[in-house]
């Protein structure tokens, strides 16, 4: 298996070095060179099957022979041993064909665990066999910086800095990234928005001689290792709900279009995924661009589901190089369109290609508190607001027989303001959790400077070395 990047202009990689390159030296993701496929007989040999074991399965392709099969099986064995749930993500019914795939068992309560726990043991195995060292930079909305850190602390050869937009997280994950203590840690607080630290993590990319002398790795979304570990879950659910001799739907929250974009990965592979329903909140580019073929930037509104407060969804390129028959030239020069001009039109083929395999939605502040409420009403279930929003364009995008899995991607706890208001109830966070307020924080607020971040990577690389 090698990997090529959407614009087309960079050299194709094996899985070890794209784990450890993040973005691709022309600016663009790396992908497959082609999609790996199984067959019905390989799905249905999964059923039942540990987490763990569809893991390192659905991974062993993607791989391709840069772990042996045993280390790749003994780290998934070890990744998911340590999560909450002995199914890892359960599945539970709210309604006749709509289910929610519970993904906050992990350390950090989210969705983003699920990838990154395995990235950061593949981290230290590859970096091990190559006998150097990387610094992960990241941006983050509120679920990657935790996770991200969670997964990279105390580990021998990794560094990480951490940006997310100051004032724009919940206080829950804020201090899931600010309590973290250890030397290998540094978080930003950036006076701006989630774009802008994407942006300027993506600009450290660019520069190759600042990015060569620290060399800089991602456990952003942009890390294609990360969204290949995201389509573990899609497969379990399916499978746990009859696939391959079923049809299943799903509907994900959507901001970095990463998770979704995982759903889209398991169908390459050959999984019966019908329709992939992109649910968002008042940030709602993504919706608008599957309804419409148009993209078009607005300003980001803050809201009570701050994972999803994106207008450029970096992922979406990825899915933009397919809609170009792989074209890395005509990706290039789309996102080079839309970074100019904040918009762009999608041929009428491309769109038609875009809504034969996406459904969207959007869903306000007043309807995602309803659902919240809603759903604690008739089933006695705590839901956080991404979930909520979910829900919500689930129910009204739903079409035909298929089960609808929705995709639960944090822990109600880590939102209770929301959840309170919503319900009455405040969630309680897990008890290894319990003291999570009483820590002392440790964070950098910067302006939206990169020559001031650049410095923050020098020190922390210079303190490490």
């Amino acid at each position: 298996m090698r990997y090529i990047s959407t614009r087309g202009q960079a050299p194709s990689l094996a899985f070890d070095d794209v784990l450890l390159a993040g973005l691709a030296r022309d600016g663009g993701l790396y992908v497959p060179e082609a999609w790996p496929q199984f067959s019905q007989a390989q799905w249905r040999a999964l059923r039942d099957r540990p987490y763990a074991e569809i893991a390192a399965a659905v991974l062993r392709p993607f791989v391709g022979g840069t772990i042996a099969d045993a280390d790749l099986e003994r780290l998934a064995t070890e990744t998911y041993a340590g999560f909450g749930h002995p199914a890892v993500a359960p599945l539970k019914q709210l309604g006749p064909g709509l289910w929610t795939m519970e993904l906050f068992h992990g350390p950090t309560l989210a969705f983003k665990d699920y990838a990154l726990q395995l990235v950061g043991r593949l981290f230290d195995h590859v970096l091990a066999a190559k006998g150097t060292r990387v610094m992960v930079v990241g941006a983050t909305s509120g679920d990657t910086g935790p996770a991200g850190i969670a997964a990279c602390m105390d580990r021998a050869a990794v560094d990480i800095v951490m940006l997310h937009p100051n004032g724009r997280t919940s206080p829950v994950q804020r201090r899931q990234m600010t309590t973290v203590l250890s030397a290998n840690v540094r978080n930003i607080a950036l006076e701006g928005t989630f774009d802008d630290c994407q942006d300027a993590v993506k600009a450290l990319f660019n520069d190759l001689e600042f990015r060569d002398r620290y060399n800089l790795s991602a456990v952003n979304s942009i890390n294609w290792a990360r969204v290949a570990a995201q389509i573990v879950y899609y497969a379990h659910a399916a499978l746990s709900l009859g696939a391959p001799d079923r049809t299943v739907d799903f509907c994900v929250p959507t901001g970095n279009f990463g998770n979704v974009l995982a759903a889209y990965g398991a169908k390459r592979m050959g999984l019966p995924v019908g329709r992939m329903i992109v649910a968002t909140n008042r940030n709602d580019i993504m919706a608008r661009t599957v309804a419409t073929g148009r993209m078009a930037l607005e300003a980001v509104a803050p809201t009570v589901s701050p994972s999803m407060d994106v207008q450029i969804s970096s992922n979406f390129e990825r899915l933009m190089f397919e809609l170009n028959a792989r074209d890395g030239a005509a990706t290039a020069a789309m996102m080079a369109k839309f970074r100019a001009d904040g918009r762009l039109e999608f041929a009428p083929s491309q769109h038609a290609d875009l809504a034969a395999e996406f459904d969207a939605g959007a869903c306000d502040e007043a309807a995602t508190l309803a659902e919240i409420g809603a759903t604690y009403r008739t089933t006695g279930e705590l839901i956080d607001p991404h979930t909520a929003v979910a829900l919500h364009v689930a129910r009204k995008a739903r079409r035909g027989n298929n089960p609808v899995v929705v995709a639960s991607t944090a822990h109600p706890a880590k939102f209770p303001d929301a959840v309170e208001r919503a319900t009455g109830v405040r969630p309680a966070l897990p008890p290894r959790l319990a003291d999570l307020f009483d820590r002392p924080e440790r964070v950098e607020v910067l302006p939206n400077d990169l020559a001031r971040i650049k410095q923050v990577v020098s020190d922390l690389a210079s303190r490490t070395k």
